[in-house]
């Protein structure tokens, strides 16, 4: 069956660095739009970035310029590269995957993905 497994979360200083990862299984991961989603204490998840199967991003507005997403389909493993992170990013994050391969404005959308990670949290100190 399909899995999402979520690591590389933890505790980071403002302005620090951290590096999400997800291992996918279970499914053709290079055909699937992969997504990491946040979801803080008391607030909706709300999508932070996706990428396509054809390697096309959507990052979010509040995230732009600090966070990365990438894709390794030889290693089925989605990535986040989160830099000058600030208390506001505190959250735990998710990553998803969604059979429809595009990357577009629905793509932050958490309707549009099929499948769930248990997530990491990712807590950022002042």
């Amino acid at each position: 069956q399909v899995q999402l497994v979520e690591s590389g979360g933890g505790s980071v200083q403002a302005g620090g660095s951290l590096r999400l990862s997800c291992a996918a299984s279970g499914y053709t991961y290079s055909r699937y739009c992969m997504g990491w989603f946040r979801q803080a204490p008391g607030k909706e998840r709300e999508g932070v970035a996706a990428i396509g199967s054809d390697g096309s991003t959507r990052i979010a507005v509040s995230v732009k310029g600090r966070f990365t997403i990438s894709r390794d389909n030889a290693e089925n493993t989605l990535y986040l590269q989160m830099n000058s992170l600030k208390p506001e990013d505190t959250a735990m994050y998710f990553c998803a995957a969604s059979s429809s391969p595009g990357v577009g404005s629905w793509s932050l959308n958490q309707n549009w993905y099929n499948y769930w990670g248990q997530g990491t949290q990712v807590t950022v100190s002042s």
